[in-house]
């Protein structure tokens, strides 16, 4: 007879140097708000995946899609103006 092995040790045992750091916590922050106008681009784009789009469709996916690209260009003028020492231009 064959015994099956759990492999939940394997699964569940999880050190505690692969915890996120705080530094790895600071940035999902900082790009959440990136991560959130993503979802709901594709939550809009998913909507029309079985059908076509209709005129309030376009509408929320042009939004959900300005809304991503402005939460990107917030990050990347964030992460450029934190990098320059001394106030550079």
């Amino acid at each position: 007879m064959n015994h099956i092995v759990t492999v939940q040790d394997a699964v569940t045992a999880f050190a505690p140097w692969m915890e996120p750091t705080d530094a790895e916590l600071d940035a999902i922050e900082q790009e959440m708000p990136v991560i959130l106008a993503d979802v709901d681009l594709l939550d809009a784009q998913i909507v029309t995946l079985d059908r076509p789009p209709s005129e309030l469709d376009e509408r929320r996916i042009r939004r959900a899609r300005r809304r991503a690209l402005a939460a990107r260009v917030a990050l990347v003028n964030r992460a450029a103006g934190t990098s320059l020492p001394g106030g550079a231009a």
